[in-house]
């Protein structure tokens, strides 16, 4: 079901906007403009299929954070990744002339750093709990990332950089094209191929290491190699579309009402459930208003609102 409501969904995307009709084009009015078929082809369909790319990605590294940390409250966001690349992006875009390559090698090295510094920082807070001093160090990390994005922003030449910059960091896909989606393609589908292959494992991963040891797994390499896989994937994206938030957070609970805890069913309807989502949040966008809304707004609006009818929806069976 999730599927055909993905197919249907990427099928009326085509055929919304505001040209060759108002809002929603029939298919034989488009096929009958040549302009409107080279719009379709060269900035419809990159735009959609980014947008695909970008939902599944951002889904299923959420819910390897939240399976790896055992913190249903992890996600790229609260783990400094999402604000490395920033930091990153802004850097390559005053430092670098933008160059596209540079912003995204620059979003992956600082996603990847705020991923060890969180991690590493971690484990020497002295009190509370994993949960705890994982989601203290994530938020510190960032806060340092922020502070050097707003730094950044302040030393940029307002007439070039800034804009950039700050059209990066409220996320959107108006500038996506052909060759903007062949440079994610490299990083982000063989990330995804890996998470996808090992969703077998995260079942055992996110017991203890000693358990999942004599289960049969490496918790360490395996660990490493899933949470490799999310930074690179999540920076691979997060480089082109800019910080797109609550994806990574929500979906995966979503997915998790839908089809349970077992990760072997649960991140494939996480990845399904992430590319619907951050679609059909780009739809909006685009046809909303007769100005383009940024994307990452979009998704925070959205995904704070689900999240907070997730709290507050009571559990069958449970009494308050």
């Amino acid at each position: 079901m999730l599927l055909a409501a993905l197919a249907a969904a990427t099928a009326a995307s085509l055929l919304l906007g505001r040209y060759p009709g108002p809002v929603l084009s029939s298919p034989a009015a488009i096929l009958a403009d040549d302009l409107a078929v080279n719009l379709v082809v060269n900035l419809r369909l990159p735009r959609i299929l980014a947008a695909l790319l970008l939902g599944t990605v951002l889904a299923a590294a959420g819910f390897v954070f939240q399976t790896l940390f055992r913190n249903p409250l992890v996600d790229s966001g609260f783990l400094g990744v999402s604000q490395g690349a920033a930091f990153g992006a802004s850097l390559a875009i005053i430092f670098a002339a933008g160059r596209p390559l540079m912003i995204q090698v620059g979003a992956a090295f600082f996603a990847f750093l705020g991923l060890g510094l969180s991690y590493t920082l971690a484990h020497r807070i002295r009190f509370g709990g994993p949960v705890l001093r994982l989601l203290l160090a994530g938020i510190a990390v960032g806060s340092l990332y922020t502070a050097g994005t707003g730094l950044l922003k302040y030393l940029a030449d307002p007439q070039r950089q800034l804009p950039d910059i700050t059209f990066w960091i409220l996320g959107g896909l108006w500038s996506i094209t052909w060759p903007d989606l062949l440079h994610m393609l490299p990083v982000a589908l063989p990330a995804l191929l890996v998470m996808w292959a090992m969703r077998w494992r995260l079942n055992l991963l996110a017991l203890r290491d000693e358990t999942a040891f004599s289960l049969g797994a490496a918790p360490r390499v395996e660990r490493v190699l899933l949470l490799t896989a999310a930074v690179a994937a999540t920076a691979a994206v997060v480089a082109k579309a800019g910080q797109i938030t609550w994806v990574g957070l929500i979906i995966p609970h979503l997915a998790r009402r839908l089809v349970g805890w077992n990760a072997r069913l649960a991140l494939p309807a996480s990845l399904v459930l992430g590319a619907l989502f951050v679609l059909l949040c780009d739809d909006l966008a685009r046809t909303l208003l007769s100005g383009e809304i940024p994307l990452g707004i979009l998704t925070a609006l959205l995904g704070s609102a689900a999240f907070l009818v997730l709290l507050t929806r009571r559990r069958p069976g449970i009494r308050a």
